[in-house]
């Protein structure tokens, strides 16, 4: 038997608003410990982790270990038809992901559990030069600054700031930001602006970013919640300038 309920829908909510963007179908693995998925998106550019641990759920109950495959842009209509202060409990049955949302009315959907050949994707093991901390809402600017000049994105870091930059046909951008840490190594990459806003629309689930940067290294951008019960990570490929 499998039970979870979560009194804060907005964690799955904003969750899969990013998984869904970057990945069509996910295999979560439920045991004692919590839900946990990992996947890789069609172009092997971006891979995926969530760990939700019992502990971030009101209630959470599994008897067994449990495999549950799902279409992500399905499992997103219903996760949007969730308000803010409904309880949202999440089951399965034989062949259903069954979701109930709790508030003024009890509303019930059923999604179809998908036969998909699944082996759980490993991130490559990576040591990385640097790791430092900087404001969501920041980086989300920072984003959306760039977004008006360029595709691509240059993530530096050096012992002082962050920088954010981009030069387009039209214009440059460049962002900076004193960060606070103890970098020893200066690191720089670029990267596919489309790939990060997706990453991005997580929006709720930590008010923090940890990232990790190495020369033309991929990103390592981690999203984790105040309590520690909950990760929501990513790991991006660089843009290699030949390519352009």
């Amino acid at each position: 038997m499998f039970k979870a309920v979560l009194s804060d829908s907005n964690i799955l909510k904003t969750s899969f608003d990013a998984i869904s963007s970057i990945v069509d179908e996910v295999q979560m693995q439920a045991d004692t410990e919590g839900l946990k998925l990992d996947a890789l998106d069609r172009s092997h550019i971006t891979f995926v982790h969530l760990e939700l641990k019992s502990g971030v759920f009101d209630m959470y109950s599994c008897d067994e270990p449990l495999k549950i495959n799902v279409d992500t842009e399905e499992l997103m209509k219903v996760l949007k038809r969730g308000k803010s202060d409904d309880m949202l409990e999440l089951a399965v049955d034989e062949s259903n992901l069954i979701i109930n949302f709790e508030g003024e009315a009890r509303r019930t959907f059923k999604i179809h559990l998908i036969d998909i050949e699944y082996e759980p994707p490993t991130p490559p093991q990576l040591e990385y030069p640097t790791e430092f901390e900087i404001p969501f809402t920041l980086l989300k600017n920072s984003i959306q600054d760039i977004d008006i000049v360029s595709d691509k994105i240059s993530l530096i870091v050096d012992e002082d700031k962050f920088i954010a930059s981009a030069e387009g046909e039209f214009g440059d951008a460049t962002i900076e930001y004193l960060h606070g840490e103890k970098i020893e190594d200066n690191a720089k990459s670029v990267f596919s602006l489309e790939k990060i806003k997706e990453m991005l629309k997580a929006d709720k689930f930590s008010e923090a970013v940890v990232l990790r940067l190495g020369n033309d290294m991929p990103l390592n951008l981690s999203l984790k919640m105040a309590s520690d019960e909950g990760e929501l990570s990513f790991l991006l490929a660089p843009r290699i300038e030949s390519e352009e």
